[in-house]
């Protein structure tokens, strides 16, 4: 067996950065970065007329149900972590919830298999959406401007905006698959008279700015309480959906107090339960602790192979304890404790991969379904030093693939998200542990974990990703190469991203971006290995040591970009 300093001389990276490592955009000013240009813009906008980070992140995340209709919804829900200047620091989970009718085998058919295309897509998928009442709630508490300011930018955006290449072709291919069946969604986004759209056209989004309007005049209960929920709640019955009147009457969003941890000298701010992601990082970060990773690298097969056995049991500990805290008492404290990340610590072999199946021999029952990769991630900062790191979602692209007759937005398909067949955790990776299962208006457990990191009290980085059960671990790499290994956050946003999440028991990494060697000697530790395309799209703001913020949008998004309140908005270019 070779030894680790053997391993460290043999598996260097060949990573090279994909452009010059510019540290960002900067700006003492304030900063949105975020997923569409125009979506930024508005954001910063708001900022340039006073709004702080909450504002702008309200109205940036309204404007994305515009211009990023993948993702960006007022159909779906999320969460929002926020840092005060003086430090202080909340989170608002606006998570969906299972309507009133929903029941925990309703997705199994007469085999008693999961049907898959049930939460695929169609009027089964979506839970009771958040995304409004959590904006309104976190803009009530935090925000300056008031509510209709935020709100109207999206509503121009709405009366007509510019497509990009890449939205063209994205809805290209929606309308003609999966959207195609559905004909309030068609009628919402396909092209006046027929034929395909191109970059350049101009996208006019009628029903959509009447109900952005609506929610700019009346708040959230024109959502929940008015005419748009009798048009969600009509359209849910007449096509076999679950969400009522009374579903929409009785969501809330909830005010919850942050998971905090400690790396390395840094103080990590991030999501609670129901977001798995934020306990996972914790974990993660407190079991990397225990090890001298600086000098196993962070490019290397020894330094890689820790951080793959820290996710590994993270994500273990994620099926077996983590779910809506409504519903099930979750340990946070335990599996975010220094003591915790020791014991597991002393379970890992430096020069041998774990097997994932006897980790979790007492929850695995056979010799698990993935959430999808369609989420967002808003990263902001003001010029007082306010930070708000903004994860949300449909769940898989475009959601349900359903939008409301009349009312012109799309629903989510986040029903998907529970634990489908009771009592059924497999090889494959579907998760049966009671703590996610479908119970009436409960939330379902998600990865999204928004994150913001201090040091001796000054602000260091806001991030987050979307990319389903990867998005703590695309975290970690970012957070472990500004804090470990001394880089800016655009170096640590370039670098190649690896995954694994416990069950099934493979590393994913991001295809042709390791080099050779290093991945023959993680499968040489015993490890298996799978391409994937791209991880993540991890829109970030890292504050250099001069206390100048930098944005950096993420390459792997085509049209990300980070704007300033005192740009002219149209100059602050994308991660690419």
């Amino acid at each position: 067996m070779m030894r680790p300093a053997l391993l460290a001389t043999l598996t260097l990276l060949v990573w090279v950065p994909r452009q010059a490592p510019d540290p960002g955009v900067p700006s003492r000013d304030g900063l949105v970065v975020c997923v569409s240009g125009p979506a930024c813009d508005a954001g910063a906008a708001v900022l340039a007329g006073g709004g702080n980070a909450v504002d702008a992140a309200v109205a940036t995340a309204f404007a994305l149900a515009v211009t990023y209709p993948s993702a960006g919804n007022i159909g779906g829900g999320g969460f929002m972590i926020v840092r005060q200047a003086n430090g202080r620091a909340t989170a608002f989970d606006f998570r969906e919830k299972a309507p009133l009718r929903a029941t925990p085998t309703m997705f199994l058919g007469a085999d008693g298999e999961i049907d898959r295309g049930l939460t695929a897509s169609g009027y089964l998928a979506p839970g009771v959406p958040g995304t409004v009442r959590g904006l309104e709630l976190a803009h009530r508490k935090l925000g300056r401007r008031p509510w209709k300011d935020v709100v109207m930018p999206a509503v121009g955006l709405a009366g007509g905006f510019t497509l990009s290449k890449a939205l063209a072709d994205d809805l290209n291919e929606q309308l003609q698959g999966p959207m195609a069946r559905f004909p309030a969604s068609v009628a919402a986004y396909g092209k006046p008279g027929g034929g395909a759209w191109s970059a350049g056209d101009r996208m006019v989004l009628a029903d959509l700015a009447r109900t952005l309007q609506a929610i700019a005049d009346g708040g959230a209960d024109a959502f929940y309480r008015g005419p748009l929920a009798d048009l969600i709640a009509a359209d849910m019955a007449a096509n076999g959906g679950l969400i009522s009147k009374a579903d929409l009457a009785a969501y809330r969003a909830k005010e919850r107090r942050p998971v905090r941890g400690t790396y390395r000298g840094h103080d990590i701010i991030t999501m609670p339960p129901p977001s798995g992601g934020g306990v996972a990082l914790v974990e993660m970060l407190n079991i990397l602790e225990q090890f001298d990773l600086p000098s196993r690298g962070f490019l290397t097969a020894p330094g890689l192979h820790l951080q793959i056995e820290a996710m590994r049991r993270a994500f273990l500990d994620r099926a077996r304890h983590l779910g809506d805290p409504d519903f099930t008492a979750v340990p946070v404290s335990r599996l975010t404790s220094k003591a915790h990340a020791r014991r597991l610590a002393a379970s890992i072999d430096p020069e041998r991969a774990s097997s994932s199946v006897e980790l979790g021999r007492d929850i695995v029952s056979m010799p698990m379904s993935q959430e999808a990769a369609e989420t967002t991630h808003v990263s902001v900062v003001d010029r007082t030093g306010m930070a708000v790191a903004l994860t949300y979602t449909l769940e898989g692209g475009y959601g349900s693939k359903v939008v409301v007759k009349g009312a012109g937005f799309l629903l989510n398909n986040e029903m998907g998200d529970f634990n489908r067949r009771p009592g059924d955790t497999n090889e494959r990776g579907d998760i049966g542990t009671r703590p996610n299962l479908i119970a009436p208006g409960k939330r379902m457990l998600s990865s999204m974990t928004p994150t913001i990191v201090s040091s001796n009290g000054k602000l260091v980085l806001v991030t987050g990703s979307p990319g389903d059960r990867t998005i703590p671990n695309t975290v970690l790499r970012i957070i472990l190469g500004v804090t470990t290994f001394g880089m800016t956050a655009r170096e640590a946003v370039d670098a190649p991203r690896l995954h694994h999440q416990w069950l099934p028991d493979r590393v994913t990494v991001e295809a042709g971006r390791f080099g050779e060697d290093a991945l023959a000697a993680l499968r040489a530790m015993g490890h298996e290995l799978a391409d994937r395309h791209r991880q993540g799209a991890a829109h970030t703001i890292w504050v250099g040591p001069d206390g100048t913020a930098y944005g950096v949008p993420d390459w792997r998004s085509d049209d990300a970009k980070a704007s300033t309140p005192v740009s002219d908005l149209t100059s602050a270019s994308g991660g690419r």
